[in-house]
């Protein structure tokens, strides 16, 4: 059991984590035909929208209420509205991913009956999905924040119906890149299955030209698919938070659900492909029988270079869970752990301390790591301890490809295997020139 521990300090130094409206924002994106629409200042939407244009170098569609002084004393219903109407007028999105900020959650805006006669008063917006995810970003994190957005997805939108047995419902958490819902999309359906993904990033985020410039997102979820989930045969969760989303959907639809907390590394592979197997009735398929055999190959190059090595990672919960099993399972020290906020995973990690706190937090405790592992934001500190830095999660500002990483399936596995291995090879030729 790790002892999680929270840093007494006034202030936060050099955060590490995003906010929980960034977090709802991800998830959205993932939905065809949708905007997310911040309430709140035009700041705190140009922020989230800098972040995630920088990350996937792709245009983001963020709207905005655009509070001010005056709107946020008298109340924002107002803007609400008019945002609506006025994205509805010029985008004519499908869906609309509503977002509170610190600035509106701390004035109480009651979002809901906002919502409802706004509705009241334009029968028009009948057809249009709004749905609201209550995101303050002066509590919780990223990781959190794209929960809530999934768990008001699955409470909103699908409806009741006939099960159909081939159609399984797959909730992806924050900690997948849309290179990794490819990945696990491709593997799904090599055994018959039909998934809907909730939501799914490879298809609006992953990097693709398209004919013409839209307002809203050209690929993911859409709302047809989204009502479809009350018909599905089963729930597959990836991500200890997507476990809210999952008993939402077991209690309205009576439809079971298994956890996956990690899709990387050998064993958590065995288990999901054995799980698809069961719920398909078709065995694994001849392809990743050999991609096993080529990740265990890998594994026996690259474990000389993991040994005893101590690595520090700076990372949300999910993301940190599955990184940290991986590690331990190639035989790597985890030196210092460092998340952004509370989940139940983080007394269950094999780890003797868990700070949640930030990147000062994180500088103190790393020193005489071997490599660390964190976003960008962490590069100026493996700088001051000359220490390699290994980029994951978000942001990621000074490498290309983030949209198409992947680190999940025997591939993915694979390829994370040899990234790593690469470092710690380098690490030692330069301590052998070193002597």
């Amino acid at each position: 059991m790790a002892l999680v521990t929270v840093p007494n300090k006034s202030l936060t130094v050099n955060p590490l984590k995003q906010s929980q409206a960034l977090g709802a924002s991800l998830a959205f994106l993932g939905l065809k035909g949708t905007i997310p629409l911040f309430h709140g200042s035009q700041g705190c939407t140009a922020f989230a929208k800098v972040v995630l244009v920088r990350h996937f170098r792709e245009a983001i569609p963020l709207a905005t209420t655009a509070m001010t002084e005056v709107t946020t004393i008298l109340g924002g219903e107002e803007n609400v509205e008019q945002a609506i109407l006025t994205l509805v007028e010029k985008s004519k999105p499908e869906i609309i991913g509503l977002c509170t900020t610190g600035l509106t959650e701390t004035r109480g805006d009651d979002m809901e009956g906002f919502l409802k006669e706004i509705r009241q008063r334009h029968p028009e917006l009948d057809r249009l999905a709004i749905i609201f995810a209550p995101t303050p970003d002066f509590k919780g994190a990223l990781q959190d924040g794209f929960a809530a957005a999934v768990e008001s997805i699955v409470t909103e939108v699908p409806q009741e119906g006939k099960t159909k047995p081939d159609q399984i419902t797959i909730l992806a958490g924050s900690a997948f890149t849309p290179g990794d819902i490819q990945e696990v999309k491709e593997i799904v359906t090599a055994f018959g299955l039909k998934p809907i993904f909730v939501p799914d990033l490879s298809a609006s985020l992953d990097g693709h030209l398209d004919d013409s410039y839209s307002a809203i997102t050209g690929g993911g979820t859409t709302l047809a698919q989204l009502r479809e989930i009350g018909s599905s045969a089963f729930t597959l969760a990836l991500g200890e938070s997507m476990r809210g989303a999952a008993e939402i959907l077991q209690q309205r639809f009576a439809i079971p659900y298994e956890l996956f907390s990690e899709l990387t590394g050998l064993e958590p592979m065995d288990e999901f492909l054995q799980a698809l197997s069961d719920l398909s009735g078709v065995s694994v398929p001849e392809k990743y029988r050999r991609q096993r055999r080529q990740l265990q190959d890998a594994m026996l190059d690259t474990h000389f270079y993991f040994g005893a090595k101590r690595v520090s990672l700076a990372l949300e919960p999910d993301l940190l869970w599955s990184i940290v099993r991986f590690l331990q399972s190639m035989g790597t020290q985890v030196h210092a752990a460092v998340t952004t906020t509370r989940s139940p995973l983080l007394e269950k990690l094999p780890v003797k301390n868990v700070t949640i706190g930030d990147l000062e937090d994180f500088e103190e405790l790393a020193v005489g790591s071997d490599l660390l592992m964190g976003n960008s934001n962490v590069k100026a500190i493996a700088k001051r301890l000359s220490i390699p830095l290994y980029r994951l999660g978000i942001p990621i500002y000074d490498r290309l490809g983030n949209g198409q990483f992947t680190k999940v399936g025997y591939r993915g596995t694979m390829q994370l295997l040899f990234d790593i291995g690469n470092l710690f090879l380098e690490l030692e030729e330069s301590r052998v020139i070193g002597h």
